[in-house]
């Protein structure tokens, strides 16, 4: 009786806002599926042998995962997170030797007559075992020990991921150190993140273009110039050490104008060697700051300096060592190279089709573009210029707004957790979902990179499907047992 009482409390306690959204984003989701793959010829959209057909057993599958979750208790997960987390990074590492070649990846297991992709499973395999460790007794975000073993257990399925070829599934598991950072991590990571962006896209974008009359690429220069504005900055910022930061400032900074001045009115030469060994001189400065001061800040901000300082040569190497097609797709991205026939073709045709849509869209199964196939993979990765096509702007409006009303909503219920697994394991969810819909959006209007990831509940196929499944319904069960008493 008191279990029977007990379960009845959990299932009043889910979240069926949540829930509600869930199956309106499924719903929307099929119907756009039915807009990119319709075919005149096969008008039967519950046909198996269509895309459509397919996705709807998706669909009720997805449905049948989600009530099979809600019954499992919560203290199940508790018990059993690392036991999942190593079962899928063995998951993982077979399928890099087993699966099949699939467009150029290992990341696909064929089951029959369907296939399905480790690497959406394992997200919330990393969010468990997240939480599990985070919620153990004396763990802090704080300690270098904690947070190397919560940033281990993210970096080791990326290896395995990058390693099956899948670089984009494998970009996602990025968006778990937002939650670290909810979590009290220190945003001085967060911030080499940035720097490690700007020095890229800058560095990449102008490594060909040279200041005027003289040999100097504008990359690399500006490049080891944010380096020394950066960080003079965290010692401003981290050490508060005023006659440092002159000191900095006037020989970094007036050597480099010198340096430049002298190139410009004497003699033409290459300052970044100059810059280069200014750069070497202030790293040495401020390790000597840290042995005088013995602050452990200065250390961390002398190796900040020397990967700043070797980011650009290390990455331009990298850079070069890309597959063709990755490393034109990013030049067509940073507008290096204008390929609308090649890497940019799907970018721009999901442009058309988005831009043709007008205002209140074409109808259900009236968009032309989709229907002459004019966008790659439709069906998947660009889903959204369906949306755009049919419904207009009006219709993709409305797209994100629920998704807003989603994010928002998970949020929510995070916040309210009251305990510090649920809370980690839910900030996780959300910050999947955010990265995902940032991503993929971003990609079909040619603000980020095409690195193929699917729109959630909206991108055909079973794997992503059921994967985001799991990780909202694993959340709403927790949710549910918020306020439960255990006896």
């Amino acid at each position: 009786m008191e279990r029977e009482k007990g379960n009845k409390g959990i299932f009043l306690s889910i979240d069926w806002a949540t829930i509600l959204l869930y199956v309106i984003l499924i719903g929307w989701g099929w119907a756009s599926v039915c807009g990119a793959c319709y075919d005149f010829n096969q008008p039967d959209l519950f046909a198996w042998e269509t895309n459509s057909g397919k996705q709807i057993v998706w669909a009720i599958t997805s449905l049948v995962l989600a009530a099979v979750l809600l019954l499992i208790e919560k203290r199940f997960y508790d018990t059993a997170a690392y036991v999942i987390y190593g079962a899928m990074m063995l998951l993982l590492a077979v399928t890099i030797v087993i699966a099949p070649d699939t467009k150029g990846s290992r990341s696909w297991l064929p089951i029959g007559p369907v296939k399905l992709q480790p690497a959406e499973f394992a997200k919330f395999a990393v969010a468990l075992a997240l939480g599990k460790l985070m919620d153990q007794y004396g763990f802090s975000i704080k300690k270098m020990k904690d947070i190397g073993i919560a940033i281990g257990l993210i970096v080791f399925p990326m290896l395995l991921i990058i390693a099956q070829k899948e670089t984009g599934s494998a970009l996602v598991y990025f968006a778990f150190f937002l939650m670290l950072y909810r979590e009290g991590m220190t945003g001085s990571l967060l911030f080499c993140g940035f720097a490690c962006v700007v020095y890229f896209v800058v560095g990449m974008k102008f490594s060909q273009d040279y200041i005027t009359n003289m040999p100097v690429s504008i990359g690399e220069f500006s490049v080891l110039l944010l380096a020394m504005i950066f960080s003079i900055g965290l010692v401003l910022v981290y050490c508060h050490n005023w006659m440092a930061v002159k000191i900095m400032a006037a020989s970094c900074l007036g050597s480099t104008l010198l340096a430049l001045l002298f190139s410009i009115y004497v003699i033409p030469f290459d300052i970044c060697y100059i810059m280069l060994g200014v750069c070497v001189l202030m790293i040495g400065y401020i390790i000597g700051l840290a042995v005088y001061t013995h602050l452990y800040r200065y250390v961390l901000i002398a190796s900040f300096a020397l990967l700043s300082t070797s980011f650009f040569y290390i990455t331009d190497t990298l850079f070069q060592h890309l597959d063709n097609h990755q490393r034109v797709r990013i030049e067509v991205l940073l507008g290096m190279k204008d390929d609308p026939k090649g890497a940019g073709y799907n970018v721009n045709q999901a442009k058309i089709a988005i831009g043709s849509g007008g205002l209140w869209g074409k109808g259900f199964l009236n968009g032309t573009q989709t229907k002459l196939k004019y966008v790659p993979e439709q069906h998947t990765d660009f889903i959204f210029c369906t949306v755009g096509e049919e419904g207009g702007f009006v219709g993709s409006a409305l797209l994100l707004i629920a998704y807003l009303l989603f994010i928002w909503r998970l949020i929510y219920v995070a916040e309210r957790q009251t305990d510090t697994m649920g809370r980690v394991y839910g900030y996780c969810v959300l910050c999947i979902f955010l990265f995902h819909l940032f991503i993929n959006v971003g990609m079909v209007l040619g603000l980020t990179p095409v690195i193929g990831i699917p729109l959630p509940f909206f991108s055909y196929g079973g794997s992503s499907l059921w994967g985001f499944t799991l990780l909202l319904f694993i959340f709403l069960r927790m949710d549910a047992e918020r306020n439960l008493k255990r006896q």
